[in-house]
């Protein structure tokens, strides 16, 4: 009889241990067997839904929003073939195994199921797809600077560079090592680091040219110009930079919708030769009643574009700065400006301001910013991205990328099938990066945030802002003990001035 008894609690015991396994690995990730069907899309950050992504980015992570989600369950499936699966507190899926999946669907769709367990129990939520693009991306990473939200005051900051096939981040040069200092506005040349140039600001200021390793750094200002060398754009051939040479300052609004203006008092476009350490000034982009500003050049490198505005009493007519787009030719053998300055968009006309223009690297369209006025529309919130197909010289405003809060500085990739740009729409304080493709005829899909891991997390914890950002085709390799060490040293290469 004990026996018996012994065989039968031992059996009820199995049971249970079994039981118990199933419930443990039912709630560790099993799909959920019942879950009450919701005929709406879930409420997910970031929102990915729509999107057209490159194959090989980074996983789309997410969070599924709601105070009383517990859990996630989320299968991606290909339209080509293949899946994976993720769950936990949020979709984290595995790097290598997203990678496969999205190769794999290049041209295709994948398609997210996403349950979330809520107040205990499951609820499954209505499919949504991303577009996974034939384009590659054709770019290692990003570089942008990372700032704290002060204003005449910074603490740490720097230049820093995330591989865009993983969530891989590491600083270039932060001003940690140059105490003091604010690391400016980085350009290298079509995306290829071996080229790469940055002004500095402070009791340490200059601007640093490094090619292929060689790295100098060059005397700030220089009493025939009018400020620092900001801005920078290289030639494609590497043997010119466009800078532009700013007297830049900025206020504080006394009305709660604004809060800072930065503004030109003067500026120039100048051309440099780093070969030589000539400045080579121009007359038809270093006029006295005018301000020129943001140069880039031409993919072919025959022709110059900067912004134009009537030169104004500032800071009492702030607002009457209004910049148009122009362009000049450009003779890549002497740096001279050749012809007469052409007005290619006359925002003035329209009552706006047109700045940051960037050709893409095809040659097809320019892609701007559009605000109400001045040349700093990082704080402007109606700040648009605007479009000019250089064909048919018309331009328009990308409503498919734009928001309702700031959306401004912007680069292409290589291949001008992706772009960069910075935006404020999570909540009107902070910039962050997004992505959007773009096709031959110049329409973009709709723009996806910077994947991160456990994003929610990541974006409320940060309190920084991303700036000025660029595609890179490998890694920067800047040896920043050097810089550093180059920086706070009070030698400076002196540029020479070259007039025409």
């Amino acid at each position: 009889m004990r026996k018996t008894i012994n065989k039968r609690a031992v059996t009820i015991l199995s049971l249970l241990l079994a039981l118990s396994f199933i419930t443990l690995l039912s709630s560790c990730g099993g799909r959920p067997s019942r879950a009450t069907q919701v005929n709406a899309l879930p409420h997910i950050f970031p929102d990915y839904a729509g999107t057209t992504i490159p194959a090989g980015i980074a996983p789309l992570d997410f969070n599924v929003v709601g105070d009383d989600v517990d859990g996630v369950f989320v299968e991606v499936k290909g339209s080509k073939g293949g899946q994976l699966e993720a769950h936990g507190d949020y979709a984290d899926f595995d790097v290598d195994d997203w990678h496969k999946l999205t190769e794999e669907n290049k041209g295709g769709q994948l398609s997210f199921t996403v349950f979330a367990k809520e107040g205990g129990e499951w609820k499954q939520y209505r499919d949504f797809q991303v577009n996974v693009s034939t384009d590659p991306l054709g770019e290692w990473g990003l570089t942008y600077r990372l700032i704290p939200p002060g204003y005449e005051v910074y603490g740490k900051m720097g230049i820093y560079q995330r591989d865009l096939s993983n969530f891989d981040e590491s600083a270039i040069l932060e001003n940690t090592a140059v105490p003091g200092a604010c690391l400016n506005c980085h350009t290298s040349n079509q995306t290829s680091p071996e080229q790469f140039t940055f002004h500095i600001r402070g009791a340490n200021g200059g601007t640093l040219i490094s090619q292929k390793g060689n790295v100098e750094i060059l005397k700030a200002k220089n009493d025939s110009i009018k400020g620092s060398m900001v801005y920078p754009y290289w030639h494609p051939s590497g043997q010119w930079v466009a800078y532009s040479t700013n007297q830049t300052h900025q206020s504080f609004h006394a009305v709660r919708s604004e809060r800072i203006e930065v503004f030109d008092q003067a500026s120039d476009v100048l051309i440099y030769h780093p070969s030589t350490h000539q400045l080579v000034l121009n007359p038809d982009v270093t006029t006295k009643d005018h301000y020129e500003n943001y140069p880039v050049f031409s993919p072919d490198g025959r022709t110059l574009y900067f912004v134009s505005s009537d030169a104004w009493d500032i800071p009492a007519n702030y607002k009457r700065i209004k910049y148009n787009i122009c362009r000049v030719g450009f003779d890549p053998q002497t740096g001279r400006t050749v012809g007469k300055v052409d007005t290619i968009f006359n925002a003035r006309a329209m009552g706006k301001s047109a700045n940051h223009p960037r050709p893409s690297y095809n040659g097809r369209f320019l892609l701007f910013t559009m605000s109400d006025y001045g040349c700093f529309p990082i704080w402007h919130k109606e700040a648009d991205q605007w479009l000019l197909d250089l064909q048919t010289m018309k331009a328009r405003p990308l409503t498919e990328i734009n928001s309702r809060n700031t959306d401004s500085w912007h680069n292409w990739s290589r291949n001008s099938h992706w772009i960069v740009f910075t935006s404020r729409r999570i909540n009107g304080y902070y910039t962050q990066l997004y992505l959007a493709h773009v096709d031959n005829n110049g329409r973009m899909g709709k723009p996806f945030l910077l994947p991160q891991r456990n994003p929610g997390q990541y974006y409320d914890r940060l309190l920084n802002s991303y700036n000025t950002p660029d595609f890179t085709l490998e890694p920067v390799k800047l040896d920043a003990r050097k810089a550093a060490n180059g920086i706070i040293d009070k030698k400076r290469v002196e540029t020479k001035i070259k007039l025409f």
